[in-house]
């Protein structure tokens, strides 16, 4: 099976801010050109799945105006990384010593209690288990790594250095074969 991995467009989130989880919403005109690319690559009637963060949802309801075939489904599973008591905060504003308490543990440490690394990947683990088709995922950055990882057999993250270092940009896609 093929697996599109579409990252939503650029938030309205200043720069630098840890948002993870929390709900902002993408450029309306960086959503609308990301979606015209999309709309020209995708086959007819493919399966498509969202996160349920405006972003991305953004994205799948313009991608729909273009492409009536495409029909949207919503999945929670697809929500990015809960990043706790760092949602909202400046990345530079977090202590240090936070910082090394999760790479110390990257797999099973939690962000302000709520969702650990290795949360996220059982979580996407589930979606991923579930496909029965080729499958477009409109989604976020840590979904991207973690499904990146599930394509190579990978179900278990217990160090820093076994999450992709680099992911798609904003608006892009990246396939994969599940």
């Amino acid at each position: 099976m093929k697996l599109w991995l579409v990252r939503h467009a650029q938030p309205l989130i200043a720069p630098g801010i840890c948002y993870g989880a929390t709900d902002v919403p993408a450029d309306a005109a960086a959503t609308q050109q990301a979606a015209q690319a999309l709309a020209q690559v995708l086959p007819q009637g493919i399966r498509v799945i969202s996160s349920p963060l405006q972003r991305c949802e953004q994205l799948a309801l313009c991608l729909r105006g273009l492409r009536p075939d495409l029909i949207p489904k919503i999945d929670g599973r697809l929500k990015e990384m809960d990043f706790g008591f760092w949602e909202g905060q400046r990345w530079d504003d977090i202590a240090p010593h936070e910082l090394s308490q999760w790479t110390a543990n990257f797999g099973h440490w939690r962000f302000g209690g709520v969702e650990s690394v290795q949360d996220v990947m059982v979580r996407v683990a589930g979606l991923w288990d579930d496909m029965l088709s080729d499958t477009v995922w409109i989604t976020h950055a840590g979904v991207i790594r973690a499904a990146t990882l599930l394509s190579h057999r990978v179900r278990e993250v217990t160090r820093a250095e076994q999450w992709p270092s680099n992911t798609i940009a904003f608006g892009q896609v990246q396939t994969v074969l599940g």
